[in-house]
């Protein structure tokens, strides 16, 4: 798994990839909650915490992510160095687990330097150090399984074609799904509001947003990872046979 991994790392910070989504990343960050006028404006809010930022980085990660893990498994297909991949003495969930924590790592490589962001907040609040730490952790623990939830949805996608746009598109539409859609559909569905909306990733991320860290929310996020993962290396089985 070890060398899928830094496989992955080399590659994405052996070509710009790595580094356009470092930057992008922190570039549209930047400008939401920084520069641009609007809701999102830190500045702008009167308060001093991060919520314009956990409010839109799930959005943002929702086109972020799926452009780097489009390419796991698509292009492999493509240059038809998938076969080889699979004949080395890796199990299936070593390959996918590698690509899995490689594509994950580049995503926390990105959100680091947002770090920055709590102590600006804290420097400006009123009186200094004005900031819930609880709330701003239990966010970034959020973010973190939100991002593993996202990643194994897009390696599953890439998994099921051999061109990076579908597998883009695909990824984008199931996250944005299992982010948003239960939590819409749930408005229509009064009598069973709660269960519904708990099937969303939104439900448990801002849950994990109060400060709490619920085993319930760390165990949906870590069942939906892995029952990705399952089906990612179901297809790569239906592949190798």
């Amino acid at each position: 798994m070890k060398a899928i991994l830094f496989r992955e790392i080399k590659s994405f910070f052996g070509s710009p990839v790595g580094y356009l989504v470092v930057a992008i990343f922190l570039l549209l960050n930047g400008l939401f909650l920084w520069v641009f006028e609007g809701e999102y404006n830190i500045l702008n809010s009167g308060f001093a915490d991060m919520t314009p930022f956990f409010t839109i980085t799930p959005w943002i990660l929702i086109f972020l992510i799926p452009a780097v893990t489009m390419r796991s498994f698509s292009d492999e297909k493509k240059q038809g160095t998938l076969e080889l991949l699979l004949t080395k003495p890796l199990s299936l969930w070593q390959i996918v687990t590698g690509k899995f924590f490689g594509s994950l790592l580049l995503i926390v490589i990105a959100m680091l330097p947002t770090l920055t962001y709590v102590y600006t907040i804290s420097s400006l609040g009123m009186p200094e150090g004005n900031i819930d730490l609880g709330s701003t952790l239990g966010s970034y623990f959020g973010l973190l399984f939100l991002m593993g939830g996202y990643t194994a949805i897009g390696l599953f996608t890439s998994s099921m074609t051999e061109n990076q746009i579908v597998a883009f598109i695909s990824s984008v539409f199931l996250c944005f799904v299992f982010y948003y859609a239960f939590d819409g559909l749930s408005t229509f569905l009064p009598s069973a509001e709660g269960i519904v909306s708990a099937l969303g990733m939104n439900n448990h991320f801002r849950s994990m947003g109060r400060g709490v860290i619920d085993t319930r929310d760390v165990l949906y996020f870590v069942s939906l990872s892995i029952a990705f993962l399952s089906f990612t290396v179901y297809q790569l089985k239906s592949i190798k046979n």
